[in-house]
């Protein structure tokens, strides 16, 4: 045995750990987001965590940054490449397929949530490893379920108090007038003094470029032709019923006609959800239609739409406005035990309440009562419960109300029942 020291292991890098008390408000952020998504009819997929690496190179795009430098990719035991999940659309829709999912009725409406992985430079909201709520509606191009799932991601981020972002809109085209715009884009890009990755991504995907964060490319591409001046009446009509909706549901929206999300199967509609509280890392969610994707995988030849939310930009977001969505009580009813036999009784009791569905825990470790109503306090209780061998003998049990500080005996048999009705506000 060796007395040296161990070192301390700490998690990877960009990789957060969400403990008490911050967790609450991860979980009220991501259980508050599925279930609005329940609410809209969206049905629970459970994604596998790593997928073969050709499902992202075919379906995220081989030319875009998630592909070229961010998935965690690697060979496992039998040879086979595989790559940790960096977005949940392209495994839905392998899903889908897979599962005949599309053979039913349409459209297929799904929700998630779950870790995602990128190998980024970590800065703040931005991590390696990302939690994301989405949705996917695949298999009817209606510029209504647009507006749905715009809505939808809207209702997400203001049902959790959120009040100062903005959601920004544009169309990105599709077969009938994009291909025209990426060759004028092309022609006015390949004319710039750009460096040589830069120039080699606008000969594979001119759209790219148009996304590059670096003050100088956005200045050099500051006049590029922009594809919303470019649709097709077809494309513009879509679009124009997108908004159109979108204003009768009430929400509120601005043009971006630059914005080029990070993937390649984006068509017609994309939006994003941004908040300037976070700094460079401001969006907080986004999402579009996809024309292609499908087929691109080996399925139908059908359209589809979604979202991710993040949950890790949201709960920053909610710091950023000073904005509390979480309970910050751990339980509703804590005990305290005076005695040996008394802490036997108030183990059955405390389990009573759980199964009633009201949140209990008691102390442990005989501490003395001083000691034991101080953990009742961290523990952000509305009620103590205080059983010694005179209560037991009497069939009662001690009710402190630790918010109005009053104190009264309730029999053994009736007190879940009794703080039931005030617990849950009846």
């Amino acid at each position: 045995m060796t007395d040296k020291k161990l070192n301390k292991i700490s998690a990877p890098k960009g990789v957060p750990d969400y403990v008490p008390p911050a967790s609450a408000q991860f979980i009220a952020v991501r259980d508050t987001f599925a279930h609005h998504i329940r609410l809209a009819g969206y049905e629970h997929i459970e994604l596998p965590i790593f997928e073969d690496t050709t499902l992202f190179a075919r379906g995220v795009g081989e030319s875009t940054d998630v592909v070229s430098k961010e998935m965690y990719t690697f060979a496992d035991r039998g040879g086979r490449s595989v790559t940790l999940r960096p977005e949940g659309t392209a495994g839905v829709m392998r899903a889908v397929i897979e599962h005949n999912l599309d053979r039913g009725q349409l459209p297929v409406k799904l929700g998630y949530y779950g870790p995602f992985f990128r190998y980024e430079r970590p800065q703040a909201g931005r991590y390696r490893q990302l939690q994301q709520v989405g949705v996917e509606a695949i298999g009817v191009d209606d510029p209504t379920l647009d507006a749905e799932v715009i809505a939808l991601a809207n209702r997400c981020f203001s049902s959790i108090g959120l009040k100062d972002y903005r959601l920004e809109l544009t169309s990105l085209g599709d077969a009938t007038c994009r291909p025209a715009y990426r060759e004028k884009l092309q022609e006015f890009l390949l004319k710039l003094p750009l460096d040589d990755a830069t120039r080699h991504r606008a000969e594979i995907n001119p759209l790219r470029v148009l996304d590059d964060k670096r003050p100088e490319v956005q200045e050099l591409t500051a006049d590029a032709p922009l594809m919303l001046d470019y649709l097709s009446p077809q494309a513009r009509e879509h679009f124009e019923a997108v908004t159109g909706c979108l204003d009768d549901l009430g929400v509120t929206y601005v043009l971006n006609p630059r914005m080029v999300r990070g993937l390649d199967y984006y068509t017609k509609t994309c939006f994003e959800f941004v908040h300037d509280g976070l700094g460079a890392q401001s969006g907080i969610g986004g999402g579009g239609r996809y024309d292609g994707l499908m087929a691109q995988l080996g399925g139908q030849e059908l359209s589809g739409i979604g979202f991710g939310l993040g949950v890790d930009r949201a709960l920053l977001a909610l710091e950023a406005e000073h904005t509390q969505v979480a309970d910050p009580a751990r339980v509703d009813v804590y005990g305290v035990a005076l005695g040996a036999p008394a802490k036997r009784r108030l183990l059955t009791l405390v389990n009573e309440f759980r199964a009633a569905g009201i949140r209990a825990d008691m102390s442990y470790g005989d501490r003395g009562l001083k000691g034991a109503m101080k953990g009742a306090d961290r523990a952000g209780a509305r009620f103590a419960l205080v059983l010694g061998d005179r209560e037991l003998d009497a069939g009662l049990v001690a009710v402190k109300n630790l918010v109005d500080h009053t104190q009264t005996d309730v029999p053994l048999d009736q007190v879940v029942e009794t703080l039931g009705h005030h617990v849950r506000g009846q």
